[in-house]
């Protein structure tokens, strides 16, 4: 079968699409299932570039979405034909983060082989069902960047209706999160560079928009647009470059998610602004299964389908990392077979 695999020591060069043994059929407590498509987001991008090393010949993507083909002794939540997507924690069934969250060894295209192949047996906590009606490829984009927005606003955040949540820029998470913030009623102030993004989310239901590039003190104006009491959550992805900013945007005793280092590692912060705006200033890493299934539901009562860019095949993988890298597009960058 087909998979699509990175040789060591990375880099978008080294990614081939290789001829590898079928996994076979699923042992106890395993599922065998087709994978149709896939979702790209930063953790791969960084994966696949070598800033985070993996194993020579690792499978990437820990997107996917498919069919299952064929179910082992013992499972019952999963049959064969059930359409699904896969899980960024597989070890991290419900609750609080365990130690297995605390790193990526077991998350797919990082720690074990990803879901760049045509087929995949993993148990059946790799998983969970698809949101009913949707394609695979509308519902490979659930697993890692709108989960973690779900989790930002709703499992962490407890979003209510009439709350004002900012996101920054127009990826996989920060589209997600005005998706879901304006379905849960929420008001929406949305950053980018660009006045033509800018522009297309406001069409999807962005209230106030804030061009950081010609307003660079954005974290002032989301102040003016809130009256001066500041915005009630914050979707931080992009790390040192924007933490102060944000710091400025947010409310007294309001809730910043740090969820993204687009801009690298290291901060310099003003404990004296955390302390006077006693922020909750939460990192977290994409959520548990359970979180996912829950999600799953809400999906299916939003009405709110994915925002798609541009999709290629799996064949296209260095192609499609090279425009992630282009920051041209606006939501997700698919992949299918």
């Amino acid at each position: 079968m087909k998979a699509v695999t990175l040789k060591a020591p990375g880099g978008l060069e080294n990614i081939t699409l290789s001829d590898i043994a079928d996994p076979g059929r699923p042992g106890k407590g395993e599922i065998r299932v087709a994978i149709k498509a896939s979702s790209l987001n930063f953790h791969d991008l960084i994966v696949a570039s070598g800033q985070f090393p993996t194993q020579d010949g690792r499978i990437l993507l820990s997107d996917g979405a498919g069919i299952v083909e064929e179910v082992g002794e013992g499972v019952e939540a999963f049959k064969a034909g059930d359409a699904v997507v896969s899980t960024f924690f597989p070890n991290w069934p419900a609750g609080k983060p365990v130690p297995a969250a605390g790193s990526f060894a077991h998350t797919p295209g990082d720690g074990v082989d990803g879901m760049a192949s045509e087929h995949v047996v993993r148990s059946e906590n790799a998983f969970t069902h698809a949101p009913q009606g949707w394609s695979h490829t509308e519902s490979a984009t659930i697993t890692t960047s709108a989960l973690t927005a779900w989790r930002a606003l709703v499992t962490d955040g407890q979003l209510k209706a009439g709350e004002t949540v900012l996101v920054q820029g127009t990826g996989g998470v920060s589209v997600a999160a005005l998706q879901i913030a304006k379905a849960m009623g929420a008001r929406v102030i949305a950053t980018s560079s660009s006045d033509e993004k800018l522009a297309a989310v406001r069409a999807l239901g962005a209230d106030e928009t804030i061009n950081y590039k010609t307003t660079p003190q954005w974290g002032d104006k989301a102040l003016a647009l809130t009256q001066g009491f500041g915005v009630d959550h914050v979707v931080e992805v992009g790390g040192p470059a924007t933490l102060n900013e944000s710091l400025k945007a947010v409310k007294v005793g309001g809730h910043i998610a740090q969820i993204g280092i687009l801009s690298g590692d290291k901060a310099d912060i003003s404990v004296l602004a955390l302390l006077a705006k006693q922020v909750q200033l939460k990192g977290l890493i994409v959520a548990s299964r359970q979180d996912q299934i829950d999600f799953v539901k809400a999906l299916e009562v939003m009405g709110k389908k994915p925002v798609i860019d541009r999709t290629f095949n799996y064949a296209e993988l260095s192609e499609a990392f090279r425009y992630q890298q282009s920051g041209a597009h606006l939501g997700k960058i698919c992949v299918t077979w």
